[in-house]
């Protein structure tokens, strides 16, 4: 619980001009707490000097934002877990300091940029590449980040790992998020579903290309140079939504798909191993290793066959997600409290 005075003000900080789910969900947070719990809240946007650091997408927030931060005892700071967050963590000496682990390997993948260290590709990062990271840059060596006053959590993969590196329970307090209100609010009508299979090549593609080539009288679409409303529609004409990348946190897109119609198929990796994170049946994981693929493609003809039994399957899962706006605001209501 964070204790929220007369004069508190919370700064979020965020990339300048960033339009990722990241910087969207960081947007969301000083929305709600402006807007719904009436706290002073200010977007700090990095570098600090940039002409223009409102995204275009994210001005209907209308947040204010300021280019300094007043270090004081009661003001609280909130940084992304990324490495550009991270660093100003170490700027100010009074002020509350908070990390939201809007991922975990995202953390370890920019400090590891920040190192030069080459473990991973640009689009495909390998279970093993992620495993050696976490063992070389073991959270426990940054005394920063451990001592800080809260760590807020959007997936339940985060809030393990950090019980994991030994971060007190009790500084651990569970936020995740929601999606856009443009998928939320649309309707998709499922008598218009074709017999295509929909993906994301910038997560685990080279196991996903496989599983293409292995099944070559599937259609195949990528997610990819596309609109908002490009995607949206993609995902509303296709059956199957398929994911095998690292899943660094409670990612978007699985719940986009779900939410538009289409059944999802993940690997085990990252969030998508917590049913708390991917709340679909667990006959719909499957690890990302060469002797699944034949399964995998079983599963996909399944869905592809027998839609309209093997939609009801994610029904819970669509429950869950339409329910998550009200649980984000619920959520804040109980970590920021006014004294």
């Amino acid at each position: 619980m964070l204790n929220i005075y007369k004069d508190t003000k919370v700064y979020v900080a965020a990339p300048a001009a960033g339009a990722t789910g990241g910087p969207e969900l960081l947007h969301q947070l000083a929305y709600h707490l402006r807007n719904y719990l009436n706290i002073a809240t200010y977007m700090f946007y990095y570098p600090t000097n940039h002409p223009n650091p409102i995204h275009p997408e994210y001005k209907i927030y209308n947040n204010p934002f300021v280019r300094e931060i007043e270090d004081d005892k009661d003001n609280i700071l909130i940084v992304p877990e990324v490495k550009s967050g991270l660093d100003f963590l170490g700027k100010y000496e009074k002020i509350r300091k908070i990390i939201w682990w809007l991922s975990v390997d995202n953390f370890y993948l920019s400090t590891a940029q920040n190192y030069k260290k080459n473990f991973f590709s640009k689009y495909d990062i390998s279970e093993i590449a992620l495993k050696k990271l976490k063992i070389q840059l073991n959270l426990r060596k940054f005394e920063m980040i451990v001592n800080v006053d809260f760590h807020l959590v959007q997936s339940f993969y985060a809030k393990e790992h950090l019980e994991e590196a030994g971060i007190s329970k009790e500084k651990i307090l569970y936020l995740s998020d929601y999606l856009n209100k443009d998928f939320l609010s649309i309707q998709t009508d499922l008598s218009k579903k074709e017999n295509i299979v929909v993906f994301n090549p910038k997560k685990g593609f080279l196991f996903t290309k496989k599983i293409i080539q292995a099944a070559p009288n599937m259609k195949f679409v990528p997610l990819i140079n596309m609109t908002r409303q490009q995607v949206i529609e993609t995902l509303q004409k296709a059956k199957v939504y398929i994911d095998f990348g690292n899943h660094p946190g409670k990612d978007r897109i699985p719940r986009e798909a779900a939410i538009l119609g289409c059944c999802v198929i993940t690997g085990k990796r990252g969030s998508a191993a917590y049913f708390e994170d991917v709340a679909i049946p667990g006959s719909y994981k499957f690890e990302d290793k060469k002797e699944n693929i034949q399964k995998i493609i079983e599963k996909i003809k399944d869905c592809l066959e027998n839609f309209e039994e093997k939609y009801k399957d994610f029904d819970y899962y669509r429950q869950v997600i339409k329910y998550e706006p009200q649980k984000f605001v619920k959520d804040l209501k109980k970590i920021f409290v006014k004294v």
